[in-house]
């Protein structure tokens, strides 16, 4: 394989349009933002659009669109957009601090809503930045109870509510995206 360059080279230009396809889905992204940023807290906004790549989270490439984004010590708030090779895409949204306090209520009333639409919830306490879905990170939520997801909505440190697309989804991946985000931003409210 040393002497074959053709696959880094296919992998070099999948990652390449995996970052556009990133770059396309913030665009869209920053117009609904546009639409509602009265709505969103100022400091949210301070910041533009982020694309990071990475080459080892648990071994394998990776590309990552935050926006918005707000990261301090203890209070975080952010949509992420992760492209994990040979894994999936996701969307996530990440509270923690002031914005967990903030938006909880919000979000223990939507439990059913968020169920319904395929969302996990993180189980992971500790770990505030892993990304993967295996259940010491993340539990579907429509294999928990309501009641279950208020304790783990309330007693939790931070709160991420995430969901998953396979691959093969890379055609229509932008319009899932953006109905999510849209959805999730709502979480982000003043």
């Amino acid at each position: 394989m040393v002497n074959n360059a053709d696959w880094i080279l296919t992998k070099n230009a999948i990652m390449m349009k995996a970052k556009l396809l990133l770059e396309n889905t913030q665009e869209l992204f920053a117009n609904h933002v546009n639409l509602v940023a009265a709505q969103l807290p100022a400091e949210i906004l301070q910041l533009n659009a982020k694309v990071s790549k990475g080459e080892y989270y648990r071994g394998l490439p990776y590309l990552i669109l935050d926006y918005p984004r707000y990261f301090k010590k203890e209070n975080v708030c952010a949509v992420r957009c992760m492209f994990w090779w040979g894994n999936f895409f996701s969307i996530t949204l990440h509270l923690s601090g002031d914005f967990k306090t903030r938006n909880q209520a919000q979000i223990l009333t939507s439990f059913y809503l968020l169920q319904q639409n395929n969302f996990y919830l993180s189980s992971n306490t500790t770990e505030e930045w892993e990304h993967h879905f295996e259940n010491d990170n993340y539990l579907l939520l429509k294999n928990m109870t309501e009641k279950e997801f208020e304790q783990r909505v309330i007693h939790t440190p931070f709160i991420k509510i995430a969901k998953h697309y396979p691959l093969h989804a890379w055609d229509a991946i932008t319009f899932h995206f953006q109905d999510d985000f849209a959805y999730l931003l709502r979480f982000c409210y003043s």
